[in-house]
């Protein structure tokens, strides 16, 4: 592992170093690009610190996997590009269902099908909220340089223990690509998930305001079920509507009621904004540039960098939405996040869409554009 300290490395590898950090110790997965770079430096570090690599026949096993290893307590992640996170969503489901603490990290590239195999994209950002059928809600991060490849990753582990469930890290390949400047700190903040109390405790239910059950571990002593049809709080198999409504009904609450430690973003110059930018993830770069030109020209215009995108918060957009006249949405996809900010914008700007597709950034200059045309 990297020492703590200043270090020149590339956004992928910064993320697997997040990632054992916050306390990993198993990694399952199948080689895509581009995200093998992770896959490469989990499969060399993880033996250091007692964890296990395993290089699965398929995207199916490797989420498959990553399910019992965290039920057998290990904090688990694979990570992937598209095609193969579409593989997973069926057992993406399975972890949403039965409540599966675990990290699923995409490097995402342009598509439909093989698409631009290694250029980057933010055309999966709707399979990461919708990917999976019937009706959860999802937790989905998204970084925009190789620091935050660092510090969301940490974050993901976080976020899957405290609240038991799957946890995206919605990355690109521009940012898995990248080299730049990481700051590894002497420790970071690393949390646990509840443990169960007993043998008598519910794996599937609780009375805790924070909805998030105790999780017990295989081999512990524990009668346990884990199914992903519809069950009681102990597991065991129920269709009724009753028991199917309370358990997709919490499990969707507990992250909807948690949205003050869940929503995560960064303003740039927006207390006196007319025109705001939003964007996340490798598209807020050239916005970000942007922004500094127009307000070297004297518009006043501001940036709100979207690092939570699902759950989407709509809190935050809202409020930008009354303060400003104007919204452009950039992003790497023919226009996903637009249709979000203005559903809860509510006609109070004017929401304008910038998207990019074909494996290219949108350039400052077409950001800038974009700000004439609005003003």
């Amino acid at each position: 592992m990297l020492t703590p300290g200043r270090h020149f490395v590339l956004g992928n590898d910064a993320c697997a170093e997040g990632a054992i950090r916050a306390g990993c110790r198993f990694f399952a997965g199948y080689p895509i690009t581009p995200a093998n770079e992770i896959s490469h430096r989990m499969a060399a570090e993880l033996p250091k610190v007692r964890g296990y690599f395993l290089q699965m026949e398929d995207e199916l096993a490797s989420i498959a996997a990553v399910v019992g290893a965290s039920w057998a307590g290990a904090k688990a992640m694979t990570a992937t590009s598209g095609p193969g996170f579409s593989l997973m969503q069926e057992n993406i489901g399975y972890a949403h269902m039965t409540e599966t603490p675990c990290v699923v990290v995409n490097v995402q590239r342009s598509g439909p099908s093989t698409g631009q195999a290694t250029l980057p994209s933010q055309q999966d950002v709707y399979q990461a909220r919708y990917g999976a059928h019937g009706d959860y809600e999802v937790i989905a991060l998204s970084p925009w340089s190789v620091q935050e490849m660092f510090d969301l990753t940490v974050t993901a582990f976080n976020h899957a223990e405290r609240f038991r469930t799957p946890v995206m890290l919605m990355a690109d390949g521009m940012i898995g690509h990248i080299k730049e400047k990481l700051h590894v700190p002497e420790r970071v903040e690393v949390l646990h998930r509840r443990r169960s109390s007993g043998p008598e405790s519910t794996p599937f239910g609780t009375d805790d305001p924070s909805l998030v059950p105790e999780m017990p571990i295989f081999g512990e002593g524990h009668s346990l079920l884990v199914t992903g049809s519809s069950h009681r709080p102990t597991g065991v198999r129920d269709y009724s509507p009753e028991h199917h409504q309370k358990k997709v009904g919490r499990i969707r609450e507990k992250i909807l009621h948690a949205e003050d430690k869940l929503s995560d973003s960064v303003g740039v110059e927006l207390d006196d904004a007319d025109v705001a930018v939003l964007s996340f993830g490798a598209s807020a770069r050239p916005c970000y540039g942007a922004v500094m030109k127009a307000r070297e020209r004297g518009v006043r215009a501001g940036l709100l960098r979207l690092r939570t995108i699902w759950p989407f918060p709509e809190s935050t957009v809202s409020e930008l939405a009354g303060a400003v006249d104007t919204i452009i949405v950039v992003e790497m996809n023919v226009g996903k996040m637009v249709r979000e900010v203005e559903r809860v914008s509510c006609g109070r700007a004017e929401v304008v869409s910038l998207p990019r597709i074909g494996g290219v950034l949108p350039t400052v200059a077409d950001v800038l554009d974009a700000m004439r045309r609005e003003a």
